[in-house]
């Protein structure tokens, strides 16, 4: 009775199911998860692949280092269980490789395989490798039988890998991933054990998300700021990016998720070690109203109209959350998108009381650092990656360098 007592507790941990956080361990990386659309008529690009008895291979770049690490598996959309024979992980190489002799084994609660139920999640054991700060590592999970993920974060920013048939996850080659695809799939987080780390979480839309930075690259502004931070020598914060592309402030999507208010907890304030967020959001609650309504998937209702006020009033619910948990909060203004006359002057409006309220711990100048001088309302040309509203690899370094530095001293020393 002992033993099985022993058992179910170990499982319990594996899932992390009521169980206290663990002293030490910091999230190093992240992606937030998002339900895969369920429209017949959805494009191709928001559909994501069948797994079918394969592997899939995922790349990811902790921002901080640490003395082991373990990894966050996400079913929060599923429908049915997810059933995972095999999870390994390992130091990336080249093109869906793993450099030979650093795949580890990943267990829950002592067991190579897991089931996460529809809606759960769960977390590894720890894996006792070294972890480099912004070493890219391959995470690999043997999907048995025949499954269409509903659970995923739409834009990886990068290229990740799907096998041909069967258990591929100790394959230090890469030559049986013969697949590709832009998804993140379930995997949600990868923490690792940092005494004296802590995070930031960059929380947002698309820019934060990295829409059109370099694929591969690594340019999206947070990882832009993760770079500066250690070039500075603050080399115990990890930088954790939870953006999502089309996501709202105020208003949940079929395809660009749940409202960043209603998530906010989920993917900022409930990440291991977190001590900071930074926030930037608010220019698609201000576009959507008047984009065209569409049959059939419509990406962008609810249509609704949202003022300054709507905005500001949501920024404040954000705060009281944040402080309610001890987190610093922190806001970047919004940045030109070549918006109409009306629209424009809410973006203004919304920016104005940024800057002066007092509200936030402290407010990054994103519109400054990228607007036009001679043209306030557009995007610096070397600033624009060619769409007037996104950055440019360029410009996401330019939001990276108005984020104060002394934010994250001040942080490292309370």
């Amino acid at each position: 009775m002992i033993r099985r007592a022993l058992a179910a507790l170990c499982f319990a941990a594996g899932l992390g199911w009521g169980l206290p956080a663990q002293a030490g361990w910091v999230g190093a990386w992240y992606m937030a998860p998002q339900a895969v659309p369920q429209a017949a008529d959805a494009p191709p690009y928001l559909r994501a692949p069948w797994i079918d008895d394969a592997t899939v291979r995922e790349i990811v770049r902790p921002t901080i280092a640490g003395t082991a690490l373990r990894l966050r598996i996400s079913n929060r959309y599923g429908v049915e269980p997810l059933h995972l024979g095999a999870v390994t992980v390992g130091v990336a190489r080249g093109i869906g490789a793993v450099v030979p002799g650093t795949l580890r084994r990943v267990t829950f609660g002592g067991r190579s395989t897991v089931v996460i139920p529809p809606g759960g999640a769960v977390v590894s054991d720890p894996v006792p490798a070294p972890v480099v700060a912004r070493r890219a590592l391959a995470v690999s999970l043997y999907v048995p039988g025949r499954v269409r993920p509903r659970t995923w974060h739409q834009i990886a920013g990068r290229v990740n890998f799907l096998s041909a048939r069967g258990d591929h996850s100790r394959d230090a080659s890469g030559a049986a991933f013969l697949h590709r695809n832009t998804h993140i799939l379930w995997l949600d987080g990868v923490d690792v054990r940092a005494r004296h780390g802590w995070a930031v979480v960059a929380i947002g839309d698309s820019i934060t998300d990295g829409l059109r930075a370099t694929l591969n690259a690594q340019q999206r502004w947070p990882d832009a700021l993760s770079r500066r931070l250690r070039a500075a020598g603050i080399d115990t914060v990890a930088v954790l990016n939870a953006g999502i592309s089309g996501n709202r402030l105020l208003h949940d999507s079929a395809c660009y998720g749940q409202s960043l208010e209603a998530r906010f907890a989920r993917d900022a304030l409930d990440r291991p070690g977190v001590r900071a967020v930074i926030v930037l959001i608010g220019i698609n609650d201000i576009n959507f109203a008047d984009m065209p309504p569409r049959r059939g998937l419509d990406c962008d209702a609810p249509h609704a109209r949202v003022s300054a006020a709507d905005l500001i009033d949501g920024y404040r619910r954000l705060i009281a959350q944040a402080h309610a948990r001890g987190v610093k909060i922190y806001a970047a203004t919004l940045t030109p998108a070549a918006l109409p006359a009306t629209r424009e002057a809410v973006r203004r409006q919304v920016n104005a009381w940024l800057r002066n309220s007092g509200a936030f711990d402290g407010v990054a100048d994103f519109d400054a650092a990228l607007r036009d001088p001679l043209r306030p309302a557009r995007l610096r040309p070397q600033a624009d990656s060619g769409d007037g509203i996104h950055p440019s690899d360029a410009g996401d370094r330019m939001l990276a360098d108005a984020v104060p530095l002394a934010w994250f001293r001040s942080a490292a020393g309370r």
